[in-house]
């Protein structure tokens, strides 16, 4: 139904002051101590339940959502047996009481759909290369970032969630129904979650919006609605040519090494010398909407798009270590670096194991080398059969025979946003226009959020915000990352306002 949004849904002045006063005098605190607090996602603490991290961020965001008292809102704490918890929380259809900001006429019009807000609370693990005075468990509040892992990425989403539903409720708003689910796996790759869609499935109701605060932005200054996001197959490739470490004098040249055997298995995959990947089925075109956002996008960000990434040798002047040019991208056109990161396939190597230390690095023919393997996917390609082909083009036909493994650490398949109905877009436009004074951007992100596709087959009518707090330089999953709170302030109104229109659809 294309339904004609009432001209005011919220009073923007109002919403923006009360959630600038929410995240000034309250969620920056608590978001400080859920940062210090190292909450990390079972993938990287397998005793997650013994140290009982993850329990004591949901145990917070819990009492803090209680204590708000919003009006008619149940909250829990959900446990499946051996699984990671989740917090759901549900909140009925509310056809308003303030008659300033719609006709009476209209609210008999309003909708019997669901809005589904999610966000999950588990976090990435320390990595290295934080400033000096900064550290991915020791909050810094500089300068209006939030500083720390996690903050951004996604504790932030249930107290920005019931910061916009206060904000509706303050003013009397009508809003639809509202669902909340926070899980802690999906850093993991969210294999928790599919459980407990299917627990809550008929509590879940008939989702007609979904609202997912774990994305990014262009920029910071308008709302952006992500449209796709990449796919993910990961796993440990292994080579293994000795039972123990031989003296690199006796063995090097009749005992192939470890590490040149595992560079020949990554040269089946990617072509070195471009980083394109080789397998064709790993590829896929881009359809012609997003093409044509993607060029929209790149005429508003421009040379942003490769710049703001802390490239080495960047701030060169004269003394570069021989080098007296900064580093460059893979390309330096605006619209082929935002394909690059969002519908091309790509591989990283996110660590290394059988490798010593310098210091502690001898004149040894090491027995084996490991590598993790990260390939991003493009959103159209599905990521099981990616990682079958992957094991099959790694380990076939070892060279010398070696012992080749590719454990599988899973996969998730990426995900492209349906059509966007016409109220979305204008209410999107609309928000973002009110609280950012610019209209709604479309972006690609090369992060993948596996709720996502499970979503848009369950519900494959559902209109989907994507949107976060990740823009340019905040650095999710590596060191200094931040929250923009200055951002964060904004989206949250603009969240708020989103929410009331869908009332009317």
């Amino acid at each position: 139904m294309n339904a004609r949004l009432p001209q005011a849904l919220l009073n923007t002045h109002q919403a923006l002051n009360q959630v600038s006063q929410a995240w000034d005098s309250d969620l920056v605190g608590r978001l400080t101590d859920y940062i210090a607090i190292p909450a990390k996602s079972p993938m990287f603490d397998a005793d997650w339940a013994a140290h009982g991290l993850i329990d004591t961020v949901v145990q917070h965001a819990f009492d803090w959502v209680q204590a708000q008292k919003v009006d008619g809102l149940t909250l829990e704490i959900i446990r499946l047996p051996g699984r990671t918890p989740v917090l759901f929380f549900e909140l009925a259809a509310s056809q308003g009481t303030s008659e300033t900001i719609a006709s009476s006429a209209d609210k008999s019009r309003s909708s019997s759909q669901t809005v589904l807000m999610y966000g999950h609370l588990d976090k990435q693990p320390e990595f290295t290369g934080w400033r000096a005075d900064l550290g991915p468990w020791t909050p810094k509040y500089e300068q209006g970032k939030l500083y720390g892992r996690g903050g951004a990425d996604d504790g932030y989403a249930i107290y920005a969630a019931i910061t916009a539903i206060q904000a509706l409720k303050t003013q009397g708003a009508a809003h639809p129904r509202v669902v909340g689910l926070v899980e802690t796996c999906e850093e993991s790759g969210s294999y928790d979650l599919l459980p407990y869609i299917d627990a809550l499935r008929t509590r879940l109701g008939d989702v007609g919006l979904v609202i997912c605060l774990d994305s990014g932005a262009g920029n910071y200054d308008q709302l952006w609605l992500t449209n796709s996001l990449r796919g993910m197959a990961s796993g440990t490739l292994k080579v293994q040519v000795l039972t123990e470490g031989i003296h690199s004098g006796d063995a090097s040249g009749l005992v192939p090494s470890s590490f040149r055997i595992l560079r020949h298995l990554l040269d089946r995959l990617e072509d070195s010398a471009t980083g394109r990947l080789l397998p064709g089925s790993f590829h896929c075109e881009v359809p012609a909407d997003r093409l044509a956002q993607a060029q929209a996008t790149a005429a508003i960000l421009g040379d942003e798009l490769y710049k703001r990434f802390p490239w080495a040798n960047s701030s060169c002047v004269s003394d570069c270590g021989g080098s007296s040019q900064a580093m460059l991208p893979t390309t330096t056109d605006p619209l082929q670096a935002l394909l690059a990161r969002t519908w091309t396939p790509t591989l990283s190597v996110t660590g290394a194991e059988g490798l010593p230390e310098m210091k502690n690095a001898g004149n040894v023919l090491r027995p084996y080398t490991a590598f993790k393997l990260s390939l991003r996917l493009p959103p159209l390609i599905d990521a099981a059969r990616a990682v079958a082909e992957l094991k099959t083009l790694l380990e076939d036909n070892a060279p010398y025979q070696a012992k080749v493994t590719f454990e599988s650490a899973g996969g998730a398949t990426g995900w492209n946003a349906p059509n966007t109905a016409p109220w979305f877009e204008q209410a999107l436009n609309q928000a973002s226009k009110d609280y950012f004074g610019a209209p709604c951007g479309y972006i690609g992100q090369g992060g993948t959020i596996p709720l996502m596709n499970m979503l848009s087959t369950g519900f494959p009518k559902a209109q989907m915000m994507v949107c976060g707090v990740l823009g340019p330089k905040s650095n999710a999953h590596g060191p200094n990352e931040f929250l923009h709170v200055p951002y964060a302030k904004k989206l949250t109104a603009a969240v708020a306002q989103v929410i009331a229109a869908a009332a009317w659809v």
